[in-house]
């Protein structure tokens, strides 16, 4: 077995890999609760898109397929940010806890 060939592979393999970094737009951090609006947001943006396909389902001029997925990606967007406010949760509460 010829390996040479396997090394060009891993090459390619690792630019396009490290091609598709995109660095982040501002050096400052947000603020958390600036990061928790914009996940709320986005929950809201992906239940009206949902509730869009489900209509356009039921109209006819849409897909059950397109429906589902819609329906799918709204519902994981919302377990994300349950989980992320379960985990604050639960750092809030080992601060509380912890000796002054």
């Amino acid at each position: 077995m010829d390996i040479s060939t396997l090394g060009g592979a891993s090459a390619h393999v690792s630019s396009a890999s490290t091609s598709a970094v995109v660095p982040s737009e501002s050096t400052e951090p947000k603020a958390l609760t600036s990061s928790f609006g914009e996940l709320l947001a986005s929950v809201e943006q992906s239940a009206g898109a949902a509730n869009d396909a489900v209509g356009q389902m039921l109209d006819g001029t849409g897909d059950v397929h397109d429906a589902m997925i819609a329906l799918q990606r709204a519902d994981m967007t919302l377990q994300l940010t349950v989980q992320v406010r379960n985990k604050l949760v639960q750092a809030y509460q080992e601060i509380m806890r912890m000796p002054v």
